[in-house]
């Protein structure tokens, strides 16, 4: 595939009539230039885009009747919003796109200079894009080429779009911009609405947390893969937005959500944080290291105690990691986070929670110094023979069996931690999770951000569906799976419950596959789950 020269000269024609002038912007195999075009003495845009280099000329023909064709029916139906194509020309192994000059700066430029936005600011951007793919979508064209490259703002806040018409008529759907493609677009199946609408979740993404949702790599195959395979990392900055960007940012288009939902999010954001828009334009934005671990929905970001809030999204992330690599998480120092999901009733499976993702300084492994009381559980009834209350330093209590104690701890400041349990000798392991920043559907969690990042995992499998239930008059909900670790087949459940908007417990309950169903070990779940305390409880 030809990629599109590093530079050209601004002394250079296109078409023997526009003048380079200037790069405005450049994303993978596209660059955009200021220019001028000499015949009308106007200002345009023009945008540069590298040809296969098997392209013949009825391809290339083919490519610029497309795009001037479906320019002009996008224009029609929001004129202004659309930039007016003027010209396409293939030359030189390149495709030209001329369109009017656009009064505004491209996203991607505005995003490089100011880092981040808040999230009002970003939903009312993503209110007007979301008015042009309707528009387009109602009349059965996709954009499929969308990314903050395409996106043009006015000084007034106005967006108009460019790159209608490039889907389908070269390769750049799948290089143009692949950190914002699709995964059906990075396994290069048929594209559609569904598309654009990740597009726009991706680009709501950036504008809140400062990077893409998948990070360029190397080479655009490489983030291609990326895109497809990887879990999402969860973002921590997106306050009210977090639900619709994640609920775009569906791997699987069928369960994506629709624009009616996500215009409902977005004017909600726009209509009910008033107040939060100027406050928010004064939040430190994130800069620092990144701190890469085991989270809800991938990996969390933390900057540093000083900016708890993000630490605290950072932690409810880790809790996505499997239940097999329980003990992985604390030798690597990963802190986990408790589960948006909650319990069952007893009988059920538990299902785990949302782990954290803490910088190595936050991160500590401590043996556990809560103490014990042999006889009764928090709740006063009597405990079964061989187990004994253990109280926590965080203020939760829970029954463990005889010679079990805590043998690690992974944290992330104060809003988010992990305790493992287990005895020398025992191949079994419990884990219980806190977190201060969960989502309102536990079930959502599960599906969408826990179930990815374990599905990375040797052997991993789903048993059953993740069920919504409540647990102790808590929201809660419950998976279950199975999976690989140094050559045994481990099962687990987990149980995640909130207790209040935001924060949660989770229990993970694991066992070699095996001996799943022995008494013992069914004797020790009930136990668990009928005798964990909340503080205060």
């Amino acid at each position: 595939m030809a990629m599109v020269k590093a530079h050209v000269s601004t002394s250079e024609l296109v078409a023997g009539r526009y003048r380079l002038v200037d790069v405005v912007h450049r994303e993978t195999n596209r660059v955009g230039y200021y220019g001028e075009d000499l015949e009308t003495e106007r200002a345009c845009l023009l945008t540069q885009i590298g040809l296969p280099d098997d392209q013949g000329p009825d391809d290339a023909r083919r490519a610029t009747s497309r795009i001037l064709r479906t320019s002009e029916r996008i224009g029609l139906l929001r004129p202004g919003r659309v930039a007016t194509v003027l010209d396409a020309v293939e030359e030189a192994g390149s495709l030209w796109i001329v369109t009017e000059w656009i009064d505004g700066t491209p996203l991607g430029a505005l995003l490089a200079q100011q880092g981040t936005f808040n999230y009002v600011r970003a939903a009312r951007i993503g209110l007007e894009l979301l008015d042009v793919l309707e528009a387009a979508h109602v009349a059965g064209i996709t954009h499929g080429e969308l990314s903050p490259g395409q996106v043009f703002v006015g000084a007034d806040g106005s967006v108009v779009v460019t790159g209608f018409g490039l889907a389908g008529a070269t390769l750049a759907p799948r290089v143009a911009a692949p950190s914002y493609a699709s995964p059906e677009q990075a396994r290069d199946e048929r594209i559609g609405p569904a598309s654009d609408l990740w597009a726009l979740g991706a680009i709501l993404y950036t504008m809140v947390e400062g990077r893409p949702p998948y990070r360029e790599r190397d080479r655009p195959e490489t983030t291609l893969k990326g895109v497809d395979r990887l879990p999402l990392r969860a973002p921590v900055r997106a306050g009210p937005l977090t639900q619709a960007v994640q609920g775009l940012l569906r791997k699987d288009s069928r369960e994506r959500l629709s624009r009616p939902v996500v215009r409902e999010a977005l004017d909600r954001v726009i209509n009910d944080a008033p107040e939060t828009a100027a406050q928010a334009m004064h939040r430190p934005r994130l800069r620092g290291r990144y701190a890469v671990g085991p989270t809800w929905g991938r990996r969390a970001m933390v900057i540093g105690t000083a900016l708890a809030v993000v630490t605290v999204a950072a932690a409810v992330l880790v809790v996505t990691n499997g239940s097999q690599d329980d003990s992985d998480s604390a030798a690597t120092g990963a802190a986990p986070t408790p589960s948006a999901s909650a319990g069952a009733p007893t009988g059920q499976s538990p299902t785990a929670a949302p782990s954290t993702s803490p910088t190595q300084e936050e991160t500590g492994t401590e043996s556990g110094a809560g103490s014990k009381s042999p006889s009764t559980s928090p709740s006063g009834t009597a405990l079964p023979d061989g187990f004994s209350t253990y109280t926590s330093p965080d203020g939760f209590s829970i029954a463990l069996p005889e010679g079990w104690e805590p043998v690690a701890t992974s944290r992330a400041s104060d809003v988010a931690y992990r305790v493992f349990f287990g005895a020398e000798g025992d191949d079994r392991r419990l884990a219980i999770t806190y977190s201060e920043a969960l989502g309102p559907d536990p079930v959502a969690v599960w599906r969408d951000d826990v179930q990815p990042d374990l599905e990375e995992r040797s052997g991993f499998q789903r048993i059953g569906d993740i069920e919504a239930t409540t647990y102790q008059g808590y929201r809660a909900a419950d998976m279950e799976w199975v999976s690989d670790k140094d050559g045994t087949r481990s099962r687990t459940f987990g149980r995640g419950f909130l207790i209040d908007d935001h924060r949660g417990y989770s229990l993970r309950w694991t066992t070699p596959e095996e001996d799943w169903d022995d008494a013992a070990n069914r004797k020790a779940l009930d136990t668990f789950l009928r005798t964990f305390r909340v503080p205060g409880d």
